[in-house]
């Protein structure tokens, strides 16, 4: 039966089959920036220093890039419905893990299960999606999941924020169990199952051993530059290492799997490659925004937690409306033209917000730039997440999905460790010279400024892409419904 005939047979209504795909979405991508206003306060309980808390947030995303193109055949073998509660329950339960965690030690394992069942959970909400919605309603569909996607980086800083000022950090974990427990049971009880009718149920766990242990060997030489030198035998040798492990998985993945978990024949499409570039690049830099402005939030502006939190508040309605607005737009305007709007406004954004000081007002120098950089993410998601999936056979959905999700999360998790590096060696370097605040805020105008290139960097891979409108997807094909 195709996606077509499936979703003329199914008796949910499209609002809620939606809300089941929006809500997990939100809650792995929430999970991210939620923890960013909690780690001073963790980091003190739990005894973090400066660079080993981003591992708080690395252990969770590097297992979530790992594992995604995993998740995303899962979806494609085993079927949507199964997937998606799989992912559910094994997020939830670790969330509650997290909030009872005791060391850091604890913490980091438990992150890295989290971001497991988050690899198998988001590339499913995709799936829902693109298994779905047909026509002119695709567009609107994945523009509302986006929007949901967005705000959730947004949204985690105002309600970790409220979260850790008024009841603690822990629960930033807890929060997300009663979200587990709606989508799972509403899931269970309204989500058919559709599946690849022609797909074998054989995964390559060994591609996906490969590149998550390559990424997290790259990465953790990149954190440790700012204890090692780049030249150092601790770093070279966890370079080489994670060079030689992910050189491997492009081996194993061209000559030797039988069932690739990367299958390199979906990069033919044009359109999915050049998306995933630009997701790359641009999903990178914001990942890592929230990240040095909680830091300058409350280690240079001395917010408390809440007061932190608030002031992500106008960030998360700008992606919001970004999004809502290029979801209505694309049919119009075609993808190229949303994307290279939004990466320009990201780079204007990235460049003014380079400009704050250790005294800077928040209306005055964070407020515009923010607003402009969160309004420009809201502009590209969607339009990315269309142009990685339509070209590609929806059979290959989950696939082309997770790809999609890999590269979001792989440019995040590397933006935060070489951005992280740079800032700390920029503060480190003015030390002896100026005031504590104004080292920090000059590693952080580092760090911004570099996002603006590659923001740029990104704009200028815009050309690349076909063109296409928000009408320009494929039918469905070789999926059924059970």
């Amino acid at each position: 039966m195709s996606v077509t005939e499936a979703a003329a047979t199914r008796h949910s209504p499209d609002w809620l089959i939606l809300s089941i795909a929006c809500i997990a979405q939100f809650m792995v991508v929430l999970d991210v920036s939620i923890v960013n206003v909690a780690l001073p306060q963790m980091g003190a309980d739990l005894h973090f220093t400066y660079s080993s808390a981003q591992w708080v947030i690395n252990a969770y995303v590097l297992t979530f890039a790992g594992f995604l193109l995993l998740g995303g055949r899962m979806a494609d073998f085993f079927g949507r419905r199964l997937v998606y509660l799989t992912g559910i329950l094994i997020f939830t339960l670790a969330s509650i893990g997290a909030g009872f965690a005791q060391t850091g030690g604890q913490m980091i394992a438990i992150r890295a299960v989290q971001g497991l069942g988050g690899a198998i959970l988001a590339p499913a909400t995709l799936t829902i999606i693109v298994t779905t919605f047909q026509g002119p309603r695709l567009p609107k569909a994945i523009g509302a999941w986006s929007a949901v996607a967005g705000a959730g980086g947004a949204v985690g800083g105002l309600l970790g924020g409220i979260l850790t000022g008024w009841a603690s950090w822990r629960w930033v974990f807890f929060i997300n169990v009663p979200f587990g427990l709606v989508a799972g049971v509403v899931a269970a009880l309204y989500l058919r199952e559709i599946r690849n009718r022609d797909a074998t149920a054989k995964l390559d766990v060994t591609g996906s051993v490969l590149v998550t242990g390559g990424l997290a060997s790259v990465i953790y030489a990149v954190v440790n530059t700012t204890t090692h030198s780049w030249t150092s035998s601790t770093t070279l040798s966890w370079l080489i290492g994670g060079v030689a492990l992910l050189v491997a998985f492009l081996f194993w993945e061209g000559r030797v799997a039988s069932h690739p978990l990367m299958p390199f024949r979906i990069f033919r499409s044009r359109s999915l490659s050049t998306a995933n570039v630009i997701m790359f690049l641009v999903g990178g830099t914001f990942f890592a925004m929230w990240y040095f402005l909680t830091y300058y939030f409350q280690g240079v502006l001395k917010y408390g937690p809440v007061k932190a939190g608030f002031a992500f508040l106008p960030m998360a309605i700008a992606i919001i409306a970004g999004a809502q607005i290029s979801s209505r737009l694309i049919n119009r305007v075609g993808v190229r033209p949303l994307l290279q709007v939004g990466a320009t406004l990201a780079t204007l954004g990235f460049l003014w917000i380079s400009l704050i000081q250790p005294h800077s007002s928040y209306w005055g120098s964070i407020f515009v730039p923010g607003f402009l950089c969160a309004f420009a993410m809201g502009l590209l998601f969607s339009p990315l997440a269309l142009s990685a999936t339509s070209g590609v056979d929806r059979a290959d959905a989950g696939l082309a999905s997770g790809v999609l999700n890999t590269s979001r999360q792989v440019g995040g998790s590397l933006a935060l460790a070489i951005l992280a590096t740079v800032a700390t060696d920029r503060t480190h370097s003015l030390l002896h010279s100026v005031t504590i605040a104004a080292a920090h805020t000059s590693g952080y105008q580092r760090a911004f400024q570099i996002s603006a290139a590659v923001t740029f960097i990104a704009l200028l891979a815009t050309f690349a892409l076909p063109r296409l409108s928000g009408r320009a997807v494929t039918p469905a094909q070789s999926v059924e419904a059970t």
